[in-house]
């Protein structure tokens, strides 16, 4: 399952030894060890928190470590700065590609290392040898285009090639696949899949442990900063590494699905219906009723128009069709402020560009979703606040439990959590929530679709949205499929499986393969 035809992994070219490294008020690792072999894909796994970042940072020499030590092909080295990293032949990729949008895919290749003549730059030789490591990757572009005119998974082969001009030994992968669809997760995997076999030692950061246990031959799980363990993939089946992960054992999801799988009464007036809500080259019109108490999903691939569809409801783009009633009652909702005087509410998939502040405390973050429905003018009082952010901070367990914290340094599912915090206690009657889930550990991604059943049973009406169809059969009641950023059908969950619904969005609308 794990080692995909190739050769046997070699001996460790990196060994990190007792890894000690503190902030004020915080052991961010605790003696940990860590081993990295030559021709292996090894998996760093944990919730969030529990020290992946700093090990990683630690390796590149982003931190300096308080005790420990770090040998690469057997040497010991001290990493000042991550060009001293750079030099020992350890190179990042990161979520966020770190590259010159405005410069030429070639340049971003080869920048810093273009081939000279006559002592200036040799912009031909620049195209030529950036195309040659293309093509060493699988990759075939024109090398004068901008990078920016690329899709993020090319960008990211890009910023893989460039560490290969740095003939890099160890490449870091961090949430490399987070907002690729499944063809350029395939694409991704197989350089990743070269470059193994080629001898370079991998360090995959994921999230995704479907993917983990496709591509990765061991696994390293630390949690809460200390080292739970090493394990070859195939030892360690997927609820063990879970239960390894979080220090207990996941209540088996199964028990969400049961919760959502219940009739939903729509003999009433949905709390949401909208008709023919479109806006011309962004959304064709679609239709929509939510009923009390109902999640209904909306499932597609990455840019189908799923979240199209959820901010033209909510009002942060302006639909130019259609017409919106709430609980009966015809409304216009032009703005995210109209939507909130309906109590809609709606956390968006750029939890950190439009959701949390990140200077701001938890607390502050908690009530702002109240001040803006008051107004400004109505500032809340400060007995008031302290209750509702203790409030739902104890019923979502945002950690740490310190109201005072400031939101920037939590981790990504703890600022998720914050951000349904801040929804919630506006006590909305309808909640869109747009990929809460991406990028988060596999503890607090239970805790939240739990609180999303358990709302929905509750009364709470829901609009969820994900790109792991599992999550949106396990929650929702109903499911609108999008394609092409337009609606092509509704499904009870209730009674379609994940291959149903994974072939229902493969299907063109008179039913042959897409």
């Amino acid at each position: 399952m794990s080692n995909h035809g190739a050769s046997p992994p070699g001996s460790s070219i990196v060994e990190m030894r007792g890894i000690t490294i503190s902030f004020p008020g915080v052991l961010a690792l605790d003696n940990v060890d860590f081993r990295l072999r030559s021709g292996e894909i090894h998996a760093l796994m944990g919730e969030n928190g529990a020290g992946k970042s700093t090990l990683i940072k630690a390796l590149t020499g982003v931190y300096a470590i308080d005790s420990g030590e770090i040998a690469v092909a057997g040497r010991p080295v001290v990493f000042h700065t991550t060009a001293d990293a750079q030099v020992a032949g350890i190179s990042t990729v990161y979520q966020e590609v770190n590259l010159c949008p405005n410069l030429s895919v070639g340049e971003n290749v080869m920048l810093g290392h273009e081939p000279h003549r006559g002592g200036r730059i040799d912009w031909k030789g620049v195209h030529e040898q950036a195309a040659e490591h293309l093509r060493s990757l699988g990759v075939q572009i024109d090398t004068r285009t901008m990078l920016s005119s690329h899709s993020l998974a090319i960008q990211q082969l890009v910023a893989i090639s460039r560490a290969m001009v740095l003939e890099s030994r160890v490449l870091i992968l961090d949430e490399p696949t987070s907002s690729l669809d499944r063809g350029e997760v395939e694409q991704l995997f197989a350089v990743i899949r070269e470059l193994r076999t080629a001898g370079v030692a991998i360090l995959f950061v994921s999230h995704f442990l479907e993917q983990v246990y496709e591509i990765s031959d061991r696994v390293t799980v630390l949690r809460n900063g200390q080292l739970v363990g090493e394990y070859l993939i195939e030892d360690l089946p997927r609820h063990d590494l879970v239960t390894k992960m979080i220090g207990r054992v996941l209540d088996d999801l199964e028990a969400i699905s049961e919760a959502s799988n219940r009739e939903v009464d729509r003999s009433g007036v949905p709390v949401l219906k909208a008709t023919e809500v479109g806006r011309r080259g962004v959304l064709e019109p679609a239709d929509l009723e939510v009923f009390q108490g109902e999640v209904v999903g909306l499932a597609g691939l990455l840019g189908s128009g799923r979240t199209e569809l959820a901010r033209l409801l909510y009002g942060a783009d302006r639909a130019d069709t259609g017409s919106i009633s709430i609980n009966g009652e015809p409304v216009r909702i032009g703005t995210p402020r109209h939507a909130i005087e309906q109590r809609i509410v709606f956390s968006s998939e750029d939890r950190r560009g439009e959701g949390i502040v990140s200077d701001l405390t938890v607390a502050e973050n908690i009530v702002l979703g109240i001040q803006a429905r008051r107004g400004w003018r109505h500032k809340i009082r400060k007995a008031e606040r302290d209750a509702v952010v203790a409030e739902y901070m104890e019923a979502l367990d945002v950690r740490p439990a310190n109201p005072d914290s400031v939101v920037g340094t939590l981790s990504g599912g703890n600022q998720q959590k914050v951000l349904l915090a801040r929804w919630l206690a506006t006590a909305p009657e309808l909640l869109i929530l747009d990929e809460p889930t991406r990028g988060i550990d596999v503890g607090a991604k239970a805790d939240i679709q739990r609180k999303v059943a358990e709302l929905s049973a509750a009364g709470l009406s829901v609009i969820f949205i994900s790109s792991e169809l599992e999550e949106v059969l396990r929650l929702a009641q109903r499911v609108v499929v999008m394609r092409d950023r337009r609606e092509i059908g509704q499904l009870d969950s209730n009674r379609v499986g994940l291959n149903d619904l994974i072939e229902y969005i493969a299907n063109t609308s008179d039913g042959s393969a897409a």
